[in-house]
């Protein structure tokens, strides 16, 4: 049984001799730096009078992306303030409530308020959806935009619905093969966006006439998942048709012809961790972060390049986030059980151990890194729960 059922989350550091003293003190660095430090290291800035934001310090924009992730830390965290402060900045200045958009928010924001694109990123509506529900769980509904739970279930229910009975717009997954989409309407997918583990309990907290989509929309990210992820190196492409291939032709790829393993995809080995440990449902998927962890062999080599899915280095373009894609990778050990001399455990170990021993980024390109650095040390301290 996993952690929805028992309460009881794995402490994979405790697994290599770091003790809770030891833990406790990191995560209090970590959060003071990346939320309360220097400007040229922290990543959370507080904008008056009660609101604040989190820059992505490499485009010196608010994205839905970081602006949800900063809440859903925050949510586990214990972080009420800055939760609602960062909640206040994305509905006053990233929210759409007229228009094609009514109901989404805004993707990238100017960090004085003014939108960049008036379109959407469903990974931006799905952790604002999670993290207001937990929020709600956590600490109470309010009124007005603190009643979480409702926030949350509005969201989900323009996500699914959109475009139906005259409502303007398109929805963010498609509802016949229940995957999400890169953007409202798209016709393919991102697999870093897949979350089974959100829509597990999506289908316990939406309104009830979308929980049943929800319950199938879990089984199918891990089957899309477990097609997505290459069967030797476990790698897998930014952007995906639907039936899991790289997609092909992709007008914003600028050096080949062809989707590959790049700064969204590291996300995916550290979603599949997460799922597993909190629900343990095996759809062939949970072997990826580990076929992954032996591609790589060590941390540096995953720093060199980017590459092909089938693992053919592509020398053109070099990782932007290096500590971001050994974070992702790290969290993905939570699939690997626990048996000390098992050499897949050892493997697992030794990814954890190398970020542990890894610093926070430094720098204009920290956003991204630090923000699946922090995930991974939640995740891999057992600290990153359901509410």
């Amino acid at each position: 049984m996993k952690a929805f059922e028992t309460g009881v989350y794995r402490n994979f550091f405790a697994e290599i001799g770091i003790t809770e003293e030891e833990i406790d003190r990191r995560l209090k660095e970590i959060v003071d730096t990346f939320f309360y430090g220097d400007d040229d290291k922290r990543v959370y800035y507080p904008a008056e009078p009660d609101m604040g934001y989190l820059e992505d310090t490499g485009n010196h924009d608010a994205r839905t992306e970081g602006m949800s992730y900063g809440m859903m830390m925050c949510v586990q965290l214990d972080m009420k303030e800055e939760f609602d402060r960062i909640w206040r900045w994305s509905k006053k200045y990233m929210y759409m409530d007229e228009g094609e958009d009514e109901g989404y928010f805004a993707w990238s924001c100017q960090v004085t308020g003014e939108k960049n694109a008036m379109g959407p990123a469903p990974d931006g509506e799905e952790y604002f959806a999670m993290a207001l529900f937990f929020a709600s769980h956590r600490w109470g509904d309010g009124e007005g935009i603190y009643n979480y739970s409702q926030q949350a279930r509005e969201i989900l229910r323009a996500a699914l619905h959109k475009g139906e009975n005259g409502r303007p717009g398109a929805p963010m997954w498609n509802r016949n093969n229940h995957l999400i989409l890169f953007v409202p309407g798209a016709g393919h997918t991102d697999p870093s966006y897949h979350l089974p583990h959100f829509y597990e309990l999506f289908a316990l907290w939406a309104y009830e006439e979308d929980r049943e989509f929800w319950k199938e929309a879990a089984k199918a990210s891990r089957e899309f998942l477990s097609k997505a992820c290459h069967p030797v190196t476990g790698l897998n492409p930014d952007s995906a048709n639907f039936d899991a291939t790289p997609m092909s032709g992709i007008p914003w790829w600028k050096f080949t012809d062809e989707s590959f393993f790049y700064s969204d995809a590291y996300r995916t080995a550290a979603n599949i961790g997460l799922d597993y440990e909190w629900f343990g449902v095996e759809a062939g998927h949970e072997g990826v972060p580990l076929r992954m962890m032996r591609f790589f062999k060590t941390n540096l080599e995953a720093a060199r390049c980017a590459y092909a899915i089938d693992g053919k280095p592509l020398d053109m373009m070099t990782v932007m986030h290096p500590t971001g894609v050994l974070a992702a990778t790290a969290e993905g050990a939570l699939t690997v059980p626990y048996k000390e001399g098992d050499p897949d455990w050892e493997t697992a170990a030794r990814w954890v151990k190398w970020f542990w021993d890894q610093p926070l980024r430094e720098g204009g390109r920290r956003y991204y890194d630090n923000c699946l650095y922090i995930f991974a040390f939640l995740a891999l301290s057992g600290r990153y729960r359901i509410w």
